[in-house]
This record gives structure tokens, sequence and C-alpha cells, in this order.
């Protein structure tokens, strides 16, 4: 038996060694709690921002409205080609959409920039675009046309010779008319309808713009006509920001699933029920 001192300080020190193993447990939980919570946070930002979007679950894309068939409307109820496309690649990659309507001329410095996740604004793709910005899959065939008042002496692209040409500012219409044309002055507008609305009042005799779209609007305007297809070639693609290769590669899969399932044939025969251009004099077959 021993004293009662001694017996006192036994149970002080297996006091104490409780208190430590405690502690070392509750340090030990709290360490794999940490982990488990960084671990968790860690997966949970990857699935929600994979793509390195500026708004985790939301596609930001700059567009340039109107420019109908492929967007126009009025906000937030836009339609059009590109905006259903859109609208079908976000469902496939479970994200929303957030439109931002923008100018044509600074799209592409835009998206550069960061200040949307993608453009989709029927933009050719050109060597001189892919300096600035990446491209998707291209998705749409186009090419330029030339547009006239009904009842007038133009006739081809030929006849623009010491005339002035209508075409809107920064897209490849205005440079076809600047390079290809005899035109004696090419006035650009910031919206293909202010270019529309110019040759319906004479202000220009002729329009160089893609020819889907001058097509489009021979519905609405009447007195106009696409005369001639100026075969081209080019491409439309969505833009993305240099680097941007988890969200291109993404949105070129959706785009591939639209076109097996169905879906994009569906939208262009929406809006443009077949290739119109194509049957005009002088497009390419």
């Amino acid at each position: 038996m021993f004293p009662p001192s001694v017996l006192g300080r036994k149970e002080m020190i297996a006091s104490m060694i409780r208190g430590i193993r405690m502690r070392i447990r509750i340090g030990i939980a709290l360490v794999a709690a940490l982990a488990t919570v960084g671990i968790a946070a860690g997966c949970g930002g990857d699935n929600e921002n994979k793509y390195g979007l500026i708004t985790e679950g939301t596609l930001t894309v700059g567009s340039d409205i109107p420019y109908p068939p492929f967007e126009f409307g009025r906000a937030p109820n836009y339609k059009g080609i590109d905006i259903e496309l859109v609208e079908g690649i976000a469902k496939q990659l479970d994200l929303t959409v957030e439109w931002q309507d923008t100018s044509f001329d600074t799209i592409f410095r835009d998206v550069a920039q960061g200040k949307f996740d993608m453009v989709a604004s029927s933009t050719t793709i050109t060597p001189e675009r892919l300096k600035e910005v990446d491209f998707s899959d291209p998705y749409f065939l186009a090419d330029q046309s030339l547009m006239v008042k009904k009842g007038g002496d133009i006739k081809t692209v030929d006849d623009v010779a010491g005339q002035v040409v209508g075409a809107q500012k920064g897209t490849t219409g205005a440079a076809y008319a600047e390079d290809q044309t005899d035109a004696s002055t090419v006035r650009t507008y910031p919206e293909i309808t202010d270019a529309f609305n110019a040759l319906q009042a004479g202000q220009v005799s002729a329009v160089i713009n893609d020819c889907p779209i001058s097509k489009y609007a021979e519905k609405s305007k009447p007195d106009l006509q696409v005369v001639e297809a100026l075969p081209t070639g080019e491409k439309y693609g969505f833009a993305f920001q240099k680097g941007s290769t988890d969200l291109e590669d993404a949105v070129n899969g959706a785009l591939a699933d639209l076109k097996k399932n169905g879906t994009y044939n569906q939208i262009f025969r929406k809006y443009l029920a077949a290739q119109p251009c194509r049957e005009l004099p002088g497009a390419s077959g």
C-alpha cells in the first residue's frame, strides 16, 4: 500500500497522460476534417468552374445584336441561329448563358481581354483574327453577297466601280468591299441594319455583306435584293480568349453532339430552310 502522497502523484500523472492523449486525438480529428473540407472544396471548384469561366456555372457570351437570322430580338429574349446553338451547347455542358450585346468592331479585343468567355456573333475565322483569339471548330459556311435596290443598274460586283458601297464596320464584308472592288468609297456602319437602311434611302448604291444575312433581310425589306453571291468560302466559328483550351474542347464536343442528335439541322432549317445563297448565280457549289 502506497502513502497518500505517492497515490496523489500517480493519479496526477495518469490524468496528465489522459489529457495528452485526448489532445492528440482531437488534433488528429481536426487535421482529418480540414483535409476533407479542402478536398471537397477543391473537387467542388473543379466541377463547378472546370472551364475557367468568368462566373461559375455561367457561360458569358458576347454578341453584336441584331444580325438576323443569327442573332436578333430584345434582351433577355434573344432569338436566332447563334442564340439557339449556344443555348444548346450550354445545356449539354450543364451551364446557363448570359448574353452581352457589344459592338462587333471591338468584340475580338473584348474576348481577348477576358470580358466574355466566348463570342457567338456570326464571326468568320480569319488568319488575322487567329492572331488575337482562338476559334472553335467551324459551324457554318458563308459567302459574301451584293445587295442593291430593285430596278437598279447594278447587277454584278463589277458594276459598283466608282460607286459608294456600304458595309458593317470591322467585318469581312467591309474588307471585301475595300480590297476586291473598285468602289469610290466604302462607307461602314456600326450595325448591318444601318447599311441596309442607307441603301433604301439611296445613300449608298450597294451593300456587301454575308450572304445568308442579306438574303434573310429580303423578307423585311422587299425593295432590296441580293443580286450576286461572292464566293469566299468563309467559315463561322465561336471565338475564345487564347489558351481557353478546356472551354474550347467542351464547346467543340457539345457542338458535335448537336450535329449528331439532329438539333443542329433543326435550328438551321428553322431560320434558313435551305442554303439560299448557294442557289444564286456565282455561288460556289
